[in-house]
């Protein structure tokens, strides 16, 4: 049965049936908030209904908590469908409306004050909430004949109910609610100097002059990932054949050290390659092990640190951090040297982003 619904849900997606327009959204999630809010809205239908038993005049469910479930099952990560705004802004939305409806008669002037004065307080008390605005023209109309217990009852009591519902929910399905934004590493001194600071991204949100449904700090989380992501693609794709110098200066093993010691302060490098007789890479030596050397240069080189031409280039940095190499020296299908990647080259790629 598993597989089966899965082959279906492939087969919707491969159709291009569901076009989702939210980012991050899938068929299945979809599927799972529906069913979500059938359970949601029948418990808070049902649970009213009965508190309304005695009462048979009162409203046991109002329309904007349909909306309300939509954003509760549908977008949980949403600043709009937290828990104080779907509750404070249908109560608070659905008080204006019975206010307006005590101070004016029903009108289309009523009507528009009546969502005007839900948004500007929903927005004074951060409680910003959509399905508001229809709590708002409800309280309109039943204000006059309902009173003012009417936002808390059935309104407060509809949305605190479709809340613990929601809540439920997520817990079953793994959603954290209320959502939490992903923690945000905080950025080590040496980070690139071209990565985006969160003054930038205020600063872009500021010239873009628009408001958009997502939090802040789930924004900088998802352009922090955005950002490794593509800076660890952009790293994959540079090969050791794209960032190495060449030709590499070597020395032949038999050679007097005092030659290779010349050569190297001469050249002004930290390593040497050192070769054989048919030139193929047969160790590395540098400044500290032939400061004090009078032997061959053989004597005193030690294993060097290779990688192939097509090898990533990224996958030197152990290299450098943990083994020490100063220099990675890229071989042939011989051994020999035909290139040599040091600290400086990497050095250059890290901040290419300042040019």
């Amino acid at each position: 049965m598993a597989n089966y619904l899965e082959w279906a849900l492939s087969a919707f997606t491969r159709l291009k049936i569901f076009r989702p327009i939210l980012a991050g959204a899938t068929l299945r999630d979809r599927l799972l908030a529906s069913l979500g809010a059938l359970v949601g809205i029948g418990l808070t239908a049902f649970i009213s209904a009965v508190a309304a038993h005695q009462n048979p005049e009162i409203l046991w469910i109002v329309p904007p908590m349909g909306a309300s479930a939509v954003l509760l099952f549908a977008v949980p990560a949403s600043p709009m469908a937290q828990p104080w705004p779907v509750i404070g802004g249908n109560v608070v939305s659905a008080l204006v409306g019975v206010l307006i409806a005590h101070l004016l008669p029903l009108s289309a002037l009523s009507a528009g004050l009546a969502v005007a004065g839900a948004i500007a307080a929903m927005s004074l008390l951060r409680c910003l909430h959509p399905p508001g605005g229809a709590a708002a023209l409800v309280g309109l109309f039943a204000g006059a004949s309902s009173g003012y217990l009417f936002p808390l009852l059935p309104v407060g009591l509809n949305a605190v109910i479709l809340v613990a519902s929601a809540y439920g929910y997520h817990r079953f399905s793994g959603h954290a609610f209320p959502h939490v934004a992903p923690a945000v590493a905080p950025k080590k001194a040496e980070a690139p100097p071209f990565t985006f600071s969160r003054g930038d991204m205020e600063a872009t949100l500021a010239e873009l002059g628009e408001t958009y449904d997502i939090g802040t700090d789930d924004l900088e989380a998802i352009l922090r990932s955005v950002e490794r992501h593509a800076l660890a693609r952009s790293y994959q794709q540079i090969a050791c054949r794209d960032l190495m110098s060449s030709p590499v200066l070597s020395v032949e093993a038999s050679a007097p050290a005092a030659t290779a010691r010349a050569l190297l302060v001469d050249a002004d490098v930290r390593r040497l390659a050192v070769v054989d007789e048919q030139g193929r890479l047969v160790g590395a030596v540098g400044l500290p092990e032939l400061v004090a050397a009078t032997g061959t240069t053989g004597a005193v080189m030690s294993a060097p640190a290779t990688a192939r031409p097509g090898t990533p280039a990224i996958s030197l940095l152990p290299r450098y951090a943990q083994d020490r190499a100063h220099a990675v020296f890229i071989v042939d299908a011989q051994n020999r040297p035909a290139g040599v990647v040091t600290e400086a080259d990497w050095l250059a790629v890290l901040t290419r982003g300042l040019k």
